[in-house]
């Protein structure tokens, strides 16, 4: 049977503990004032960017936040995402999906280039409008990767016309250095294990 006295010791050790670690905590946050709109960029070989980004496109509109939604590469497939927020939501989110498909199934340069230039016009008119508190420009580094849109552009636009208080996610691996270097935050997923690989086929739900 444990010692009463050792376990109140314990217990008052560990309280001691977390009261000192809360009180760093509400220090360091109650200096964090600053408030903009963020730059975001959710990149890297694993699963998770895209499912990531339509998390944060729900969590604004739980907070009654317009969104808009331009999907740069996936084409005419349904989508839970698409089909949820569409039919749920259509006054509070604008979804725009303006790819042609992978990049392996179309096979053609110049279709893809010209799907990524007008999904990127698009854009950049739901960004300049204000009103939208966050756009996500879902596998947009994957145009940029193959140089479908010029990533020095990109970069100058959201450093120069976003509006103060408009957050803006660009999802998709491979992104580049220099979008790296201008945003405020960037999360790399990590790929360690994958169904895929094993055999399994995307699935309705997981995947898409």
């Amino acid at each position: 049977m444990a010692d009463p006295v050792s376990m109140e010791a314990e217990a008052a050790r560990h309280a001691a503990k977390k009261a000192k670690i809360k009180a760093a905590r509400d220090k360091i946050m109650a200096e964090k004032t600053g408030e903009k709109g963020l730059i975001l960029v959710l990149t890297g070989p694993g699963k998770g960017k895209s499912s990531s980004g339509f998390g944060m496109v729900m969590r604004a509109i739980s907070h009654q936040m317009p969104v808009a939604v331009v999907q740069f590469i996936k084409g005419a497939m349904a989508t839970g995402e698409r089909d949820f927020l569409i039919r749920h939501f259509p006054d509070l989110c604008q979804f725009y999906t303006m790819g042609e498909g992978f990049t392996w199934e179309t096979q053609d340069l110049a279709r893809d280039k010209a799907a990524a230039a007008a999904a990127w016009e698009k854009a950049k008119s739901l960004i300049r409008d204000s009103n939208n508190r966050l756009v996500l420009l879902d596998e947009i580094n994957i145009a940029l990767r193959y140089d479908y849109l010029d990533i020095a552009e990109v970069v100058a636009f959201l450093r120069d016309e976003k509006p103060a208080m408009t957050h803006v996610l660009l999802t998709g691996r491979n992104a580049k250095p220099e979008l790296i270097e201008s945003a405020d935050l960037v999360t790399e997923m990590t790929a360690l294990k994958h169904p895929f690989r094993a055999g399994i086929k995307a699935q309705p739900g997981i995947e898409f």
